[in-house]
């Protein structure tokens, strides 16, 4: 296996993961043309020159970033590949200089296991956060926790990681 930045030749093959999860909304759906947008942000794992996961960094401010999408081909769970996404994802973070990494997830054993822990308290302070409003990013909001965008029906828990 080797975990490689994406390339928008994968993006068919990310699609298809996202698609994977979406109907029970264990990962929210995007439009193809947002992940062209954002295929710098993304590592892939691939085996045989097969895509078998993938995961996003999303930075949103000089000390923290957002692990996004991270999945991985239901047949091949439990084979280490969505923790070798991670761990590149969050060794990019520190490369950049990000401190906190926090992520959204359902999968709370699993983040928990590469140090992840829940965050009930404020991630930033009142000025980052009025500069991070100016996001046009639903994920930003999302993550301030603005139910005027999207309330967090899905259940989700927040957790953070500091580097």
């Amino acid at each position: 296996m080797i975990v490689r930045r994406a390339r928008t030749a994968d993006v068919a093959a990310i699609r298809g993961l996202i698609d994977t999860y979406t109907p029970d909304r264990r990962l929210l759906s995007k439009p193809t043309v947002v992940l062209y947008e954002d295929v710098q942000e993304f590592r892939v794992a691939e085996v045989d020159g097969v895509v078998l996961g993938c995961g996003a960094l999303h930075v949103m401010w000089e000390d923290l970033a957002e692990v996004r999408t991270v999945a991985v081909d239901p047949d091949h769970h439990g084979r280490g590949i969505g923790a070798a996404v991670l761990r590149t994802l969050l060794d990019t973070a520190r490369e950049i200089g990000v401190r906190r990494v926090f992520c959204l997830t359902f999968e709370t054993s699993f983040f928990e296991r590469a140090g992840f822990h829940v965050a009930d308290e404020v991630l930033v302070d009142a000025g980052v956060a009025s500069e991070l409003l100016q996001s046009p990013d639903e994920g930003v909001a999302e993550f301030l926790d603005l139910a005027r965008v999207r309330p967090n029906t899905l259940g989700n828990t927040r957790m953070l990681l500091h580097l």
